[in-house]
């Protein structure tokens, strides 16, 4: 406020020019996984609601494809979670499991749960974002595909970008 940048209130209707994030993965086709932190509901809201949103990673950052080293993040209602869990296993193909803070349920500010799922290699995310997004119990994922305009990336030789080509 004192820089003159207007704050947005979580109750209003934004009208957001740039949205500046990181990521906790990034393929060549800028696909994210998000999440790592738990805000990857109100990270994706952001994201969607801005007219440019740009991703700010390292080059540890960038993987030939999704997953693997990193788990998907999942919200889940609480109610059922492990009825949503074993779908999400059968959708994915991965192990999930439920996240947790120093021996407690991990909870998002909105009160939900955390599914992380490990999985090998997430060869088609937007398919997998849209067979997830199909099953109860899920609140958001924290794959975030077709959303990201630029990438930005701290590399050892300096800071490479990466703009996405929409079709």
């Amino acid at each position: 406020r004192r820089q003159g940048i207007t704050l947005i209130e979580s109750v209003d209707e934004w009208v957001i020019d740039v949205a500046i994030d990181g990521a906790d993965q990034v393929d060549p086709q800028l696909n994210l996984i998000k999440g790592g932190g738990g805000a990857l509901l109100k990270e994706k809201i952001v994201a969607a609601s801005a007219k440019q949103f740009i991703v700010v990673v390292d080059h540890t950052k960038r993987v030939p494809v999704l997953g693997n080293t990193c788990p998907l993040p999942i919200e889940v209602v609480p109610f059922g979670w492990g009825s949503t869990a074993r779908q999400i296993e059968e959708v994915s193909g991965g192990k999930a499991t439920l996240r947790m803070r120093d021996g407690r349920i991990f909870h998002t500010e909105a009160g939900h749960y955390i599914v992380d799922v490990h999985i090998a290699a997430i060869t088609n995310p937007r398919d997998l974002e849209a067979q997830l997004n199909q099953i109860p119990g899920i609140v958001e994922t924290g794959l975030f595909v077709g959303r990201t305009h630029l990438l930005l990336v701290a590399a050892p030789q300096g800071v490479e970008s990466q703009s996405a080509t929409r079709s």
